[in-house]
């Protein structure tokens, strides 16, 4: 997996511009902040960004694969500012469960999520080696 930075680009916080890799492709649908049986243990906006990362984790390496071999991840949240005031409990879970590797990155803000509760959906692709 490289890292594409150009140069006189600066590093972005948080993610990579673009990736390149080469293996096995696995694509993860949206995971939301709810537990594998269906269940939101919290309306915490980091929680269930936790929760989500949680799931793409158990799922990637279900797969054979690591956090490390994620290469992309979409985001959609229901709201922008509730993102955003919560910046430091995201990138704490994040850093908790994916750890210190950023891929290339969206965040979108959507109109709503089809479960009520969700309040931030994730989507992956990783490339195992």
């Amino acid at each position: 997996m490289d890292i594409i930075l150009p140069p006189g680009w600066p590093r972005p916080k948080g993610f990579s511009n673009a990736i390149a890799a080469e293996g096995r492709m696995v694509f993860i649908a949206g995971q939301i902040g709810w537990t594998p049986d269906e269940r939101f243990e919290t309306d915490d906006f980091s929680g269930q960004t936790r929760q989500a990362l949680m799931n793409i984790k158990v799922l990637v390496e279900e797969a054979g694969g690591s956090v490390a071999d994620l290469v992309r991840l979409t985001w959609y949240v229901t709201d922008k500012q509730d993102y955003l005031s919560n910046l430091a409990g995201v990138g704490a879970a994040y850093r908790e469960v994916i750890g210190a590797h950023y891929p290339a990155m969206a965040l979108v803000q959507v109109v709503a999520l089809v479960e009520d509760r969700a309040k931030v959906e994730i989507e992956a692709t990783a490339v195992l080696s």
